[in-house]
C-alpha cells in the first residue's frame, strides 16, 4: 500500500541525506517535493501545503544533535506530521450499550456489507462479543444473501425480515431481538447509492434516530481519493457519525483519502480492510501506517499478527522435536498454514523495516506457497513423517501428484533438508553453550 506516495517521499530525501546540517535553501527543496509527492497521491493542495509549511516552521527552528544527521531528523519531522495528519492515535470503538449497536453508512460499492461481516468476526474472535447482523439493504438485488453467505462463513446470526422494506422498522426490531436474546452487539448493514441523494440520508438518518446507535461508521473505499472526502463531507453533516473506515487498502491506492479524511472531516479512521478475506480488517494506528509510509516498517503490528497465531502447547510440541530432529513435512505445512492467517505475505514483509522498498517488484503473495502445498499433500502419511523414505521413484509420484516438475520437488525437498540441518546446528550450540562459528567469545 503507498508504494508511489513512498517511493517519491523516499525522492524528495534524498535533497537533504549527506547534508552537514538543515539549511533554509535544503529545506525549502525538500518540503517543495514533499508538497509535489502528496499532490500526486489526490491529497488536496491546501492540505499538502498547510502540512509542508508545518515541516519546514519546524525544520527551521530545530538543532540537529550530533548524534542525528539532517536526513534522519527530516523523516522524523514528517512521520510526526503524518501521524497528527491522520488522526494522531488510535481510536477505538465505543461498545457501551446493552447492546451496543453499530450503525453502518456509505455508497454502494465501498464494500460496506463485506466489511459489516468482517467487524462481526473481527468482535467475535478478538473481542469475545456475540454479534447479530442486521440486513437492511432492502433494495440492493441479493444483498441481505451476500450478508447471509458471508456470516455463514464466520458463524454469525443474521436477522431478516422477508417482504418488509422498511429498514427503519426492521432496525428497531432487530435491536429488541437482540435484547431478548443477550446478544453483545448489534451491526446494522444500511443501503447505499451509486451516489448522494435525499432518500438515502433520509432513510439512513432517520434509522439512527430510531435505534440510537453507540457507533454510526462511514465506509469508503479508499481508492476514490478525493471522491471519498467529498462524499464523507455530506454523510456527515447528515449523520455526524464516529468514525470512518477505508477498504481496500491492499489495492492500487495513491493514499489521498487516508491522508486527508481526518483533516477534512476531523473524525478518525478507525478501521481498514486490507484484503478480501474475513481475517483482513486491521484496527487503524496513524504512528504505525505513518512509519510504514516513509519505509520505517511496523515492527509493532508484526508481532500483535504473529502473537495472534501464537498456540503455547504447539509451539512446545514443536520446540520438542526441533531438539530431537523430528521436525517433519506435517509440522512445516502447519507453520506454513499459520504465517498466511497472518495476512498477505508481501503485506508482512512490508511491515519489517527496509523490506518495503526490497520487496516492490517482486510477485509475492499467499499463492506462491501453492506449489509447495501440493508437494506435501501429494505424499503419504508416512512420507510426512518420515522425509528420508523420499527415494527417485516417490519423488517421480510427487512430481505427477502435485503438478509439479522432478526437478521442482527435488528442489523443496533439499531446502526442507538443509532447513533441518540449520536447526540442529543451532540445537547443538543451544545445548552445549557455545558460541556460534566465527563469533568472538566474551
Amino acid at each position: 500500500m503507498f508504494e508511489s506516495l513512498s517511493e517519491k517521499l523516499e525522492s524528495a530525501f534524498k535533497n537533504i541525506k549527506g547534508e552537514g546540517r538543515l539549511t533554509e535553501l535544503n529545506i525549502a527543496a525538500t518540503v517543495k517535493e514533499i508538497r509535489r509527492a502528496l499532490v500526486d497521491a489526490d491529497v488536496n493542495y491546501k492540505i499538502a501545503k498547510e502540512f509542508t509549511d508545518t515541516v519546514k516552521d519546524k525544520a527551521l527552528g530545530e538543532k540537529v544533535l550530533n548524534a542525528i544527521n539532517p536526513g534522519q531528523l527530516m523523516v522524523k519531522l514528517v512521520a510526526d506530521e503524518l501521524t497528527s495528519l491522520m488522526g494522531g492515535k488510535t481510536a477505538d470503538l465505543n461498545l457501551k450499550g446493552n447492546p451496543s449497536v453499530i450503525l453502518m453508512s456509505g455508497l454502494q460499492g465501498s464494500g460496506k456489507t463485506t466489511f459489516s461481516a468482517k467487524l462481526a468476526n473481527y468482535l467475535k474472535t478478538k473481542r469475545n462479543k456475540s454479534v447479530l447482523l442486521v440486513a437492511c439493504d432492502v433494495y440492493r438485488p441479493a444483498a441481505i444473501e451476500q450478508l447471509k453467505i458471508l456470516a455463514s462463513q464466520i458463524g454469525v446470526e443474521v436477522y431478516t425480515e422477508e417482504g418488509n422494506n422498511n429498514p427503519v422498522q426492521i432496525s428497531k426490531n432487530a435491536v429488541d431481538i437482540a435484547k431478548q436474546k443477550g446478544f453483545n452487539v448489534v451491526i446494522i448493514d444500511t443501503a447505499g447509492r451509486l451516489a448522494v441523494d435525499e432518500q438515502m440520508m433520509n432513510e439512513i438518518a432517520a434509522i439512527k434516530n430510531s435505534v440510537k446507535p453507540d457507533e454510526t461508521l462511514f465506509v469508503v473505499d479508499a481508492m476514490t481519493g478525493q471522491d471519498a472526502i467529498n462524499t464523507s463531507k455530506a454523510f456527515n453533516e447528515r449523520l455526524n457519525f464516529d468514525g470512518v473506515v477505508l477498504t481496500k487498502l491492499d489495492g492500487d491506492t495513491r493514499g489521498g483519502a487516508a491522508l486527508s479524511i481526518k483533516y477534512e472531516v476531523s473524525k478518525p479512521i478507525k478501521f481498514v480492510g486490507t484484503g478480501e478475506k474475513m481475517e483482513n480488517i486491521d484496527l487503524f494506528h496513524p504512528d504505525r501506517m505513518a512509519q510504514r509510509i516513509l519505509g520505517m516498517g511496523d515492527i509493532v503490528s508484526l508481532v500483535e499478527k504473529a502473537q495472534e497465531q501464537y498456540d503455547e502447547k504447539q509451539a512446545e510440541i514443536l520446540q520438542k522435536k526441533i531438539r530431537k530432529n523430528q521436525f517433519d513435512f506435517t509440522d512445516f505445512l502447519n507453520q506454513l498454514n499459520q504465517i498466511k492467517k497472518m495476512g498477505n505475505i508481501k503485506d508482512l514483509m512490508g511491515m519489517i523495516p527496509g523490506m518495503g522498498k526490497a520487496m516492490k517488484d517482486i510477485d509475492l503473495d499467499n499463492d506462491s506457497f501453492k506449489k509447495v502445498e501440493a508437494i506435501i499433500l501429494a505424499m503419504t502419511p508416512e512420507e510426512r513423517s518420515n522425509p528420508d523414505v523420499l527415494n527417485g521413484n516417490r519423488r517421480k509420484r510427487l512430481s505427477y501428484g502435485s503438478g509439479n516438475t522432478i526437478q521442482e520437488v527435488n528442489q523443496f525437498i533439499k531446502q526442507f533438508d538443509d532447513m533441518k540441518k540449520m536447526m540442529k546446528s543451532f540445537n547443538k550450540m543451544s545445548a552445549s553453550g557455545r558460541p556460534f562459528k566465527g563469533m568472538p567469545t566474551r
